[in-house]
Order: C-alpha cells, then structure tokens, then sequence
C-alpha cells in the first residue's frame, strides 16, 4: 500500500487548520516568486517595449495576444504533465524556478534585438510561470487536507502572491529613480532572477516526501466531488475583476483625469489584498466558507457602487475604492481556491490537471472581458488619452463598475443558493 503523502505526526497543518510557520513561509516565498512573471509583466512590458526594445505598441499587442492563446493552450497539458510526474515534484519545481530566471535575464537583462528573442523570453516566462501555478496549488492539495487546513495554507499562499506582485509591480519606478536609463530594467531582471533561485532554495522542503496515489481527473468526477462547479464558479467569479483589470487605466487616466495616480492606486489594492488575505483565511475558519465568501463579495459590490458616482479628479475616494475592492479580491483569492483543493482531496483526485483548468478558467475570463469591453468602447467613440464624447465616458463608466456590479450581485446568489464543494456550507 502506498504510504499517505504526510503521516498525521509529519502534517504540515495541525489538527484546527494552523499551517506550520516554517511550510507556510516556503509556501509564501515560492508564491511570491511566481507572481512577478504575472501581473506585473503585463503592466511593465508596454513601457519597457517602447522605451528600451523600441518595439511599437501595436506590435506588441499581436505578440502579447499570441502569446495569451500559447498559455491557454499549454495549462491543461502542464496540468497532465505533473500528474504523471507526480514523484518528480522536486524536479519540475526546480525547471520552473530557473526556467523563470533564465527568463526574467533573456528580457530585461540581456535583450538581443528582432522579435524572436523576446518571443522565446516570453515563452519561456510563460511556460514557467503555469508550471509553478500549477505545482504550488497542486502541492497545497496534499498538504492541506481538508477545509480549514486548506484555508489557513492559502492564508499564507495569498499573501506571498500579493507580496511578489507589489514588489514587482513597484521595483522599476524606484530602481529609475536610482539607475538611470536601460540600467534600472537590467537591475530589474537580476533583482527577479536572483529572487527566483532565493525561491528554489527556500521551498526545497515543500517537494519532499511520499506522494498519495491519486484518481485519474474525469469529467464525472470533478461533478460528484463539486470541484467542477467550483471551476465554473471561479470563471464567472473572475469576470468582474477581468472588466476592472481591463479597464483600470482607462477609468483612472481619461475618466477620472488622474494619470500620475495609477501605480499608486494599483499599490493600494493589492497590499489590501495582501494585508486582508490572512484575516479572511482566519474568518473563513471561525465564520464558514459561505458567509465569509459572500461577506467579501458584498464589499466588492460596495466599491463597485461607489466607483459609480465618482467624479474627475476624486482621488482620495478613489484610493479608498482601491482599498476596499482589494480587501474583496483577498477574499477570492483565499477561499476558492481553498475549497477546490479540499474538494480535490476529499476525492482523491488528481491536482494537477484540476489546477490546469482552474487556471484556464480565470485566464479566459479575462481574454472574454477584453474581447468584450474593448470593443464596445471604440463602438462608443471612446479615445484613450484623447478627447473622448460623453457617450463614451458614460459607456467607460457602465463596463468599469456598473456591469461589473451586476455580475458580482449574480455571483453573491449563485453562492447563497448553491453548496460550494460538494458539501453543505
């Protein structure tokens, strides 16, 4: 008989859902790591493309656009990948690691010009980045357990997550005003790198030990264990943030006429949803996983209701709008997730493709956000940065808070109607 993946003496996660300090600091770490070849390449790869690779946007458009359509594609096929590699976690964790710092170095630190080298840099980012998704979630499902120990392990996943984007998305604005020209983007890509293999070392212990045998994934078992209504929650879920993500710059830059503001804004959010990612674990623990979910969801609809009735220029309000819609995303960030591995381990299925496809799921909520808003936007006339007509700010206005409003209203129901893993909340 196959030995379990922890004997209940070596558990990670004490009985009342506590993470040992010393596994959630690798946990965090190795999060951390993996989010600056998220977010944040999205928001520096415009500025560092013109400015230093003097690539034009439009350009760069078509390869990020590729580039999404090679990353939906490859999520499933990584998730099957770990699966059948169960026992070689420690390996495909250390390709990850050093396939993003070889990365991180080809893009910022030695960019060569043409566009095939920076193709192969973001591939490489790409592939890299899903497989250390996948392995980290994955991993968290075996050591884990059950609900509250699931919750307390993303506690600390969540906030290691938000924690590498903050440090990510900040790091070039403060190396510029140190280093001057290219020199700080090249800091920048040693600073990642070397933060990749600090990563590798200090999560080497998450890998260790013996693997359970887990259940081929089917599309029969996601059903019976409620893992596959949790996919399809976390989708729809996901497509209020995807407006709001899509659209942030638009709403702060031509509607509220606060250009300069955005990387402060953008900071806000995220150290809220950092910050408050613990205490909705700890919540979600005391309170229920329901109650908690929806409690942060109604907070979202609150940000979304007063980003409404914002005018140009309110930017003390809008910094508390960032706070407050932050704090909600800690909430989804912490939950969901915990209840699909403890889904996923109450029926002894395989992670690694179930984390393929939950990636896939928020991925694609946000490439249907923008094949939706963008367009409806240049239907109503709207010119970024230019002078747009009232329509267009009205219709800016609607898909930044008012769609987003009623898909957050629909998704609170969806919640209070329906279990959310298999098991009555």
């Amino acid at each position: 008989m196959t030995a379990p993946a922890t004997s209940p003496a070596e558990s990670p996660v004490a009985r009342g859902g506590a993470v040992d300090p010393a596994t959630g600091a690798r946990v965090a770490v190795f999060g951390a790591m993996l989010a600056t070849a998220g977010l944040p390449l999205y928001i520096h790869l415009p500025v560092y493309a013109g400015q230093v690779l003097g690539l034009p946007l439009a350009t760069l458009g078509v390869v990020l656009m590729a580039m999404r359509l090679f990353d939906l594609a490859q999520d499933p096929f990584l998730g099957r990948l770990t699966d059948r590699l169960a026992l070689s976690g420690a390996t495909l964790a250390r390709l990850s690691a050093l396939g993003l710092a070889a990365g991180f170095l080809m893009l910022f630190v030695a960019p060569m010009p043409g566009l095939a080298w920076l193709v192969a840099a973001l591939m490489l980012l790409f592939t890299a980045f899903s497989l250390a998704t996948i392995l980290l979630y994955g991993r968290g499902v075996a050591i884990g357990g059950g609900r509250h120990g699931q919750l307390a392990l993303a506690g600390w996943r969540e906030a290691g997550i938000i924690a590498g984007i903050v440090l990510a998305a900040a790091l070039p604005d403060l190396l510029g005003r140190a280093v001057p020209g290219a020199g700080a983007w090249r800091v920048f890509g040693v600073v990642l790198a070397a933060l990749c293999l600090v990563a590798l070392a200090v999560s080497r212990g998450l890998w260790s030990g013996p693997v359970a045998p887990a259940a081929p994934l089917t599309r029969a078992a996601l059903s019976r264990s409620g893992a596959g209504g949790l996919i399809a929650l976390a989708f729809v879920n996901a497509l209020p943030v995807a407006f709001t993500s899509t659209l942030f710059l638009f709403f702060v830059g031509d509607y509220l006429r606060l250009p300069g503001m955005a990387g402060v804004f953008l900071i806000l959010f995220f150290v809220a949803a950092g910050l408050s990612a613990p205490l909705w674990s700890r919540l979600a623990r005391r309170a229920g996983a329901r109650p908690t979910l929806i409690a942060g969801m109604a907070l979202a609809v609150a940000a979304f209701v007063f980003a409404g009735v914002l005018q140009p220029g309110d930017a003390v309000a809008f910094a508390a709008i960032s706070a407050a819609s932050g704090a909600a995303l800690g909430a989804d960030m912490v939950i969901l997730p915990a209840l699909f591995s403890a889904a996923l381990a109450r029926a002894g299925l395989a992670p690694g493709l179930a984390f393929g496809l939950w990636s896939l799921a928020g991925k694609a909520a946000l490439g249907l956000a923008a094949g939706v808003a963008l367009p409806l936007l240049q239907i109503a006339g709207f010119e970024p940065g230019g002078d747009s007509p009232a329509r267009a700010m009205g219709a800016l206005l609607i898909l930044y808070a008012g769609l987003p409003c009623i898909l957050k209203l629909g998704v609170i129901l969806w919640v209070a109607r329906h279990p959310l893993d298999g098991e009555s909340a």
